[in-house]
Order: structure tokens, then C-alpha cells, then sequence
């Protein structure tokens, strides 16, 4: 694997690498299961923030995409994407000064998800202004305590505040499922509960006469027992799902049964600048490239430790090195078998713990099949965390 023999030589390191045929598959799975449930996907693109990437989903037959925040909003359809859920609440002039022009110069379908009356009536005003009915969607609050209104009464009173705002329309409910513990049990009863809570709730909004259009629910590590539900006839007033990371993968989310380690498509690609210590080598890419998502919430399984150190990576094909250790713009890669030693100049390609945070801080991941570079992907989202 030295510098003379491993692809991608003529790319300066650290990058990021796309396997485009894991891409593809990962892609591929997503839009069969919601075809074959018959539900409509919207996949989340806070991971990737590639405006590629969300084209390839579409023309797979997803619905539409979603976004975490407005700006991420406003460089998908800079890009001619027009139909976007922001999924994150929010509020001020900024942000709603980019609603204002995605909506007015990019004629964007956009919903936004709001949680609070206050929210809703800043868009109400925005609507007003503009003369545009502005959609929104609800989010409830299905045990992840971040966003939204709880069910029941809560959800009751604040949907008929929403339904007697001018300039908005309520259209839908939305929920996000997470924290699950990893096991397939688990996960499994976190989507049927999920599920089951939001139909109570489209059920229960309905039987007060409120009208609207989605039941969005989703998330990566649920989407396949969700979709396995809707398959078999359990839970149809769900109209749409949103799983997001499971396209890209990585070893947090691999943890989460949101994807398989032969399923993560992002690598890192690293060089080694030292191996002058007869334990370690120094490779090229610390926590600016790789972020510093050490998984401690995983501390409890075994194997997440190596002598002492977690690990932020796993090192393609060398179950033999451990990336225990982050600098700045270095890493530690330890040898837990001292006579597979690395030297200098060679290259490895790290999975990354989170793909999220690696992906936001590069301007451009490549596309490889086959060992060779296919195309560069432009990161269209990077610092639009308006």
C-alpha cells in the first residue's frame, strides 16, 4: 500500500473519497424500500450537502429532499432543487430574509418546521408580506427532547393556533426518531412506536376537522423496520419518510444499525508523514479533517478501547492499526501487531466515525470506482449553517 502503487496518487491528502458503487446501492435501497412500501421519500442531505448527491436521489425516484437549515435550503436550490423540507425550527431577520428570496427570486416548494406559535407568526408575517400562502409542518416530540410539541393536547392546541394564522398553511406533521439503544429489538419498537404515535395524532387532528397532507416520519437506523411496517399494511396514514445518513454511512451510524461497515461509502484518504516511532505512525489528517467524534457513548461495548485509547476511524483493509489518538492536523496510528509496521508516504483511506463533521469541513469529496477518480463533488452546503 506504499505511495508508488495505491490509487488516487495524484490527489493531495487529506481528501475525501465517494465510492460511487456503494453510493449507488445505498441510494438504490432507500428509493426500492419506500416504492415498494409505497410511501413517498424525502431523504435528509444534512451528511452529504451535495446538491449531486440529492439529484442522484431524485432521479431515483425520491420526492423531494430535506435540509437541516435554511442557508443549506438556499444552496440546494441555487443548484435548481425546488422541493425542500427545512426540517430545524428557527427564527430572525437573516434567516427569514433568505426564506423571503428563495421564495420570491428561486420560487422554491418549500415547508418549514416550526414548534412554537412564535416561529409560525414570523412566518405568518413573511407570508403576508409576500402575498404566498408559506407551508409548514409541525414537528412532535416523540422522546428525543430537542424539537417539538408533545402529543395529545399539547399538539391539539397548538395545530388549531397554527390553522387561524394568515400567510401559513398547516400541512403536515413531522417526528424524527433517535436514541434508540443499538439492537434490532430496539429499533424495531422505536419505529412502531414512532409510527404509532404520529397516526394517533393525524388521527386525533382529523377527528377535529384540521386538514393537511403529510405524515412525515424517518430516520436512519428505523427506515427499514418502518418501511417494513407500511409494506405490510400496519400504520397508512404515514405518507412520507426521511432518512438521511444511511446514503453515506459511517461508523457512528454503523453502531446505530443505521447502515454495515461495507455499506459506508466515504473514506478518508491520508498520508504518512512519520514513521520514525517503532509503536505508532503519523498520518496527515487530524480533528480539522476527521472532526473529534470519539463515539464515547459507545464506551460500554467491547473492543472500544485499544490500550486506552478510543478510536475515531476505522483504517480500510488493516484491522491491524488503530487511529486512537487526533492532533490538529495529525493523527496517531498505532500498531496492535508491531511487526506490520507502516512507512513513510504510505496512503490509507480511514472510515470516519462521523461522516458529518468530515464532509463540513472539506469544499469537495471525489467520486472513485474501480480505483480510479470518476469526478469531483462539489460540497454545495458547507458554511450555509444559517
Amino acid at each position: 500500500m506504499n505511495q508508488g502503487t495505491f490509487p488516487y496518487i495524484e490527489l493531495d491528502t487529506p481528501a475525501i473519497l465517494i465510492n460511487l458503487d456503494r453510493l449507488e446501492a445505498n441510494i438504490k435501497e432507500m428509493s426500492d424500500l419506500a416504492d415498494a412500501a409505497g410511501v413517498k421519500l424525502r431523504p435528509h442531505t444534512k451528511v452529504h450537502q451535495a446538491a449531486e448527491i440529492a439529484k442522484m436521489q431524485i432521479e431515483a425516484g425520491a420526492g423531494g429532499i430535506e435540509v437541516g437549515n435554511v442557508g443549506q435550503a438556499e444552496s440546494m436550490a441555487e443548484e435548481g432543487i425546488e422541493d425542500i423540507v427545512i426540517a430545524h425550527p428557527f427564527s430572525g431577520t437573516h434567516k427569514l430574509e433568505i426564506l423571503k428570496r428563495l421564495l420570491i427570486e428561486k420560487r422554491a416548494k418549500l415547508i418549514v418546521v416550526v414548534d412554537m406559535i412564535e416561529q409560525a407568526k414570523q412566518l405568518s408575517m413573511l407570508g403576508q408580506q409576500i402575498d404566498r400562502q408559506i407551508f409548514i409542518h409541525l414537528k412532535i416530540d416523540t422522546g428525543i427532547d430537542r424539537f417539538g410539541v408533545l402529543p395529545g393536547k399539547p399538539l391539539l392546541e397548538m395545530a388549531k393556533r397554527l390553522c387561524r394564522l394568515t400567510g401559513v398553511k398547516f400541512s403536515g406533521i413531522y417526528a424524527h426518531e433517535s436514541g434508540a439503544r443499538p439492537t434490532k429489538e430496539d429499533t424495531d419498537k422505536m419505529a412502531f412506536d414512532v409510527a404509532s404515535t404520529m397516526c394517533d395524532a393525524a388521527n386525533m387532528l382529523r377527528d377535529e376537522g384540521i386538514e393537511f397532507d403529510s405524515v412525515s416520519v424517518g430516520a436512519s437506523p428505523t427506515f427499514r423496520a418502518t418501511c417494513r411496517y407500511l409494506k405490510e399494511g400496519k400504520f397508512p396514514e404515514i405518507t412520507e419518510i426521511h432518512p438521511g445518513n444511511c446514503v453515506i454511512g459511517d461508523l457512528g451510524y454503523m453502531n446505530a444499525l443505521g447502515n454495515m461497515r461495507e455499506s459506508c461509502a466515504l473514506t478518508v484518504l491520508t498520508t504518512v508523514l512519520s514513521s520514525s516511532h517503532p509503536d505508532h505512525a503519523v498520518i496527515d489528517a487530524g480533528y480539522k479533517t476527521l472532526g473529534a467524534d470519539s463515539m464515547i457513548g459507545y464506551r460500554d461495548k467491547p473492543g472500544f478501547f485499544w490500550n486506552s485509547n478510543p478510536g475515531y476511524g476505522s483504517v480500510e483493509g488493516r484491522s491491524d492499526l488503530w487511529l486512537g489518538r487526533l492532533g490538529a492536523e495529525t493523527a496517531w496510528i498505532f500498531y496492535k501487531d508491531p511487526g506490520k509496521k507502516l512507512r513513510l508516504d504510505d496512503r490509507l483511506e480511514i472510515v470516519p466515525n462521523n461522516a458529518t463533521l468530515v464532509v463540513n469541513l472539506h469544499d469537495k469529496a471525489y467520486g472513485v470506482r474501480n480505483g480510479q477518480i470518476e469526478k469531483a463533488i462539489k460540497i454545495t452546503g458547507r458554511g450555509r449553517g444559517s
